[in-house]
Formats: C-alpha cells, sequence, structure tokens
C-alpha cells in the first residue's frame, strides 16, 4: 500500500500530512526548513517502509529544493505536482479555504487521485542543467530591458542616430562612438579623422571617412536634448549591456561544453542549438515521464485551447501557454532553425502558409510536429533522420 505524504512548502516552516489509500493516517504538521526540522520530518515518516512513501510537493520557485535533496539521500521517492491540480481540488471544496494545513492534505489527495509516479531525483545533474538555462534567460531578460531603456535615452539625446545606423543602435560601432561622445554638440566639435578612426576600428573597416562627415552633418541639425544626465545615463547603460552579454557567454560556454548535451542525440536535429539542446533535456528530464508526444506539447504550453459548448465548436483557438515556457520557447525557436535547415521541416511550413497561416501560427506547427521527432528520438534513442 502506498502511502502518500503531501508537503506545502514554505521559505522557513512547511506542513505536512500523511495519507495512504483507505484515509489519513496523520493530522497535518508542521517542521522547519533546517536540520532539526527535516530530522522531525523523518520520525513521522519512520513507522513506513521507504518503498512504500511517496512524498509530493508542489513547484514553488527553488524552496523545495533543498527538502527534494535531502529525502534523496535518504532514500525517498519524492514527486513535485502542478500547483494548477492541487487548485483543482480547492475549488471543488464549496468553502474554498487555503491554509497550510489544508494544502498539505490537497497534496495527499492529489497524489492519489492523478496516480502521480516518483520522479528520479538522481537527475541533479539535469537539475544543474536547467538552473544554468534559466540563468541564461534571465540575463537576455535583463539585457533587452537595458536595450529598450538605452534607445528610449537616444531617442532623446539623439533622435536621428538610429536611422543613420539602420534602425539599430545595439551594435559595436553604436556602443564606441555614444561612449566617448554621447551628445551631438560633442561630434560636431571632433574633427572627421577622429571619427573616422573610431568607426574604422569598431566596425572593422564597415565604416569610413564618408560615414564620420555624414555623421557631422546629422549632429549639426539634430533636434536632440542636450542633457549630461541622458548621456551618463545612456553610457551607463551600454556598460550594463555590454556586462549581461559577457555573463551570457560565460553561460553557453558551460553549457556548450556539458556533456549532457554534447552526447545527446537530440544535437543531430539540425538547426538546433546546444542551448536549446539543455533546454529540452533539462525540463524534460526523464522521458519515460511522458506517455507520448501530446504530453510534452501540454507540458510545454503549446496545446491548443478547446472551446465547445452543445453545438458550437471554435474554429479557431489559441494555444495554452499553461506549460514550461522554457521549453515552449525553446520548441518554437528550434522549430525555425530547422525549417532552415531541413526539407521537410520546409515543405510543413510552406504548405502551411499556403493555407493562410501567419509566420507565428506555421512554427507553432512545425514546433508540435518537431516534438514527434524529439519524442521518438529520446524514447528510442535514435539519431534523427528527417531528410
Amino acid at each position: 500500500m502506498t502511502v502518500y505524504v503531501g508537503v506545502d512548502i514554505a521559505k522557513e516552516l512547511h506542513y505536512a500530512a500523511i495519507m495512504n489509500d483507505d484515509g489519513v493516517v496523520s493530522n497535518p504538521f508542521s517542521f522547519e526548513n533546517n536540520d532539526k526540522g527535516f530530522q522531525s520530518f523523518l520520525s513521522h515518516l519512520a513507522p513506513f517502509e521507504k518503498e512504500s512513501v511517496l512524498v509530493g510537493y508542489e513547484s514553488t520557485a527553488h524552496y523545495q529544493e533543498n527538502l527534494a535533496y535531502f529525502l534523496k539521500q535518504e532514500g525517498y521517492r519524492t514527486t513535485e505536482l502542478n500547483p494548477l491540480q492541487t487548485s483543482a481540488l480547492r475549488k471543488a471544496n464549496l468553502r474554498n479555504t487555503k491554509t497550510d494545513k489544508v494544502d498539505a492534505k490537497l497534496i495527499c489527495l492529489a497524489l492519489a487521485q492523478h496516480s502521480v509516479t516518483a520522479k528520479e531525483r538522481n537527475a541533479s545533474c539535469m537539475d544543474d542543467l536547467y538552473s544554468l538555462c534559466r540563468m541564461r534567460m534571465d540575463l537576455v531578460t535583463k539585457r533587452t530591458q537595458c536595450k529598450i531603456q538605452f534607445i528610449a535615452i537616444m531617442d532623446r539625446i539623439f533622435p536621428e542616430l538610429a536611422k543613420f545606423f539602420k534602425g539599430n543602435l545595439c551594435i559595436n560601432t553604436s556602443y564606441r562612438l555614444i561612449e566617448k561622445y554621447p551628445l551631438p554638440s560633442q561630434i560636431m566639435k571632433t574633427r572627421v579623422d577622429v571619427l573616422t578612426n573610431l568607426f574604422l576600428k569598431a566596425s572593422r573597416g564597415r565604416y569610413g571617412r564618408d560615414k564620420a562627415a555624414a555623421l557631422k552633418k546629422l549632429a549639426a541639425i539634430s533636434v536632440g536634448i542636450p542633457s549630461d544626465v541622458f548621456a551618463f545615463q545612456a553610457q551607463q547603460l551600454i556598460h550594463q549591456i555590454e556586462f549581461y552579454s559577457d555573463q551570457i557567454a560565460a553561460v553557453d560556454q558551460k553549457i556548450d561544453s556539458d556533456p549532457i548535451v554534447t552526447s545527446s542525440l537530440l544535437m543531430t536535429i539540425p538547426g538546433i542549438s546546444s542551448y536549446a539542446c539543455a533546454c529540452i533535456l533539462s525540463v524534460i528530464k526523464n522521458i519515460n515521464d511522458f506517455h507520448g508526444p501530446c504530453k510534452i506539447l501540454a507540458y510545454a504550453g503549446l496545446d491548443p485551447v478547446i472551446r465547445q459548448s452543445g453545438k458550437f465548436n471554435a474554429r479557431s483557438t489559441r494555444m495554452s501557454k499553461r506549460g514550461n515556457s522554457l521549453l515552449r520557447y525553446s520548441l518554437i525557436w528550434t522549430a525555425g532553425n530547422v525549417v532552415l535547415n531541413n526539407a521537410t521541416f520546409a515543405a510543413y511550413y510552406a504548405k502551411k502558409i499556403s493555407e493562410g497561416k501567419s509566420h507565428y501560427q506555421a512554427l507553432g506547427h512545425c514546433a508540435k510536429k518537431l516534438v514527434k521527432s524529439i519524442f521518438h528520438v529520446l524514447k528510442y534513442n535514435e539519431a534523427f533522420n528527417l531528410a
């Protein structure tokens, strides 16, 4: 008989409840997030055989990881639940009560009702890889925010400059120019040969004297605000952008050299990057947890929202986006690259476009097709073989 242990995770104080197939075995109890608390928790589990115990908890940022690691070391099985499962059980209760004790019981019920199986926690290397992938995504998000702020500042200082650089201010030549001469008045006072040398070095010969002379003329008629504060902000934002870029490159280097990634047959998919491969592997973890490609689609939030009532059936629906955003992003991004590198996917993309689908709608369909290939590669340990 399986013994279900539901743990409501918090930062400092956890609540747990124990239940078997016949009902509640133990009333909810609390224990602290430290060694003394963990030992107290083990004392409640001691009467049961380790093989029969399944400990479940909701996904709550990083707070559950210490307990999960501790339980793994002690030989217990653990699993992570989607909060939507317990939320549905809570809403089914007429009183709609939410407390830590109630949540611990609901997690027990979710474990029993949904026939949840234990997820292997020996995939600590997968957890590390997942942390790297999340870190990279966070760094890219922060860099993007800095770029947006940088462009907004430059629109005030020198609004004509973006068009001068063909709509892209976030290039090395632009950065080196603004780092030294952020205001149009400063550019006007600078000799053409000095600007030429700056351009030649920063652009590796792409921009020369003609471009430098054109910039001086443009600066003379600029309607920008001559603010030293704005100029200072722009320069600081450049430093932040380049700092984040260096960190992203360091994370990429670590991901590229990870043996899990380099040895994975997912790398045989044409157009897949090491980062996308790492995201897919670290989110899925164990392919045997998924009974088919449709389960991976749902986990990524790429499954369609179904709207039906009586004789009404919605003709067009959006993807649910209720799954893992990192997996969803990786699949869509990889699908676009595979379309560019594989004839089968390119033909499928063209077919969807001919049916009137937009670019992103067609990519969504390609991502669904890609999931089938990923499932086959991981499930049967076979290289990608579509022509």
